[in-house]
């Protein structure tokens, strides 16, 4: 599995927040989501051209979240993923959120290679192989 995690810097923006200048709970999955596709871009492909070559796509079907810390509006935080297990059809991730040094957000989550009927189908082989190596 990948080794060394993939890092994305994101800023927080107003509309990322509540209220009170804090990050809304749901704004996270959004971090989360740009972290893997960056992740995926920066390993060669991109999901539009992944989806055009091969058909296949990837479909979250679990995740677990912890919130250790806020984060607050003007914030720099780093998105580091990094995929633990890549399976037959199904590959895990961990995503953790940081604010400089500080932890605030753990995710796991389970993603799935589907077909365009939304089947389950086996990881390609080429995308497999960039992050066995990684």
């Amino acid at each position: 599995m990948s080794k060394a995690p993939h890092s994305l810097p994101i800023r927080i923006y107003y509309e990322d927040t509540d209220a009170g200048g804090i990050v809304y709970h749901a704004s996270y999955l959004r971090f989360a989501e740009r972290g893997r596709t960056e992740m995926l871009r920066d390993a060669g492909y991109d999901h539009a051209a992944l989806f055009k070559e091969t058909g296949i796509g990837f479909a979250v079907v679990s995740m677990h979240i912890e919130y250790n810390a806020p984060a607050r509006l003007d914030d720099l935080l780093t998105i580091r993923s990094k995929i633990t297990r890549i399976g037959g059809a199904s590959m895990e991730m961990q995503q953790d959120i940081y604010s400089e040094d500080r932890l605030l957000t753990e995710i796991k989550v389970t993603l799935v290679c589907i077909d365009s009927r939304l089947k389950p189908v086996k990881v390609p082989a080429g995308v497999r192989a960039i992050f066995e190596r990684k």
